[in-house]
């Protein structure tokens, strides 16, 4: 079963068959984003996908998050900016790239503005951009 499908702006649809979702900014007590911040933000997530899926040995690729800088003075850390409200994590498959292969898949992250599963061409742009060709890796079942 899968929760969604993605068709990626190359045409290729792809299936989402696990989504973990969690906020942005969830534990950030004290501060504000800010280009430091979320630097390492990115880094700790991407890490953390990395780590979390490293038994399923395929690629995570992950989708750079677009940054919003609201019309606020800078402080001590630079200029305020934001980064859309909810990390993902998804698993997603696909036919395989060899013919001689049983499907494709790739584990992909990304930031999008709400908590929603992607699907179909409403999906972010960037998600939908994902160069799968050059990023999936084939398996056997």
């Amino acid at each position: 079963m899968s929760l969604g499908h993605v068709i990626l702006t190359s045409g290729r649809s792809i299936r989402l068959t696990e989504l973990r979702m969690s906020s942005t900014y969830a534990g950030m007590l004290e501060g504000y984003p800010c280009k430091i911040v979320n630097d390492r933000k990115v880094e700790w997530l991407q890490r953390a996908a990395e780590r979390s899926f490293a038994s399923y040995g395929t690629p995570v690729h992950r989708v750079p998050p677009s940054r919003e800088y609201p019309d606020e003075p800078a402080r001590a850390f630079g200029p305020v900016e934001v980064l859309p409200a909810v990390f993902c994590v998804g698993v997603f498959d696909s036919a395989a790239l060899d013919p001689a292969g049983d499907g494709s898949a790739l584990v992909v992250t990304w930031f999008q503005a709400g908590p929603k599963v992607p699907n179909g061409e409403d999906a972010d742009p960037a998600l939908r951009a994902v160069a799968w060709d050059d990023l999936a890796q084939d398996y056997e079942l």
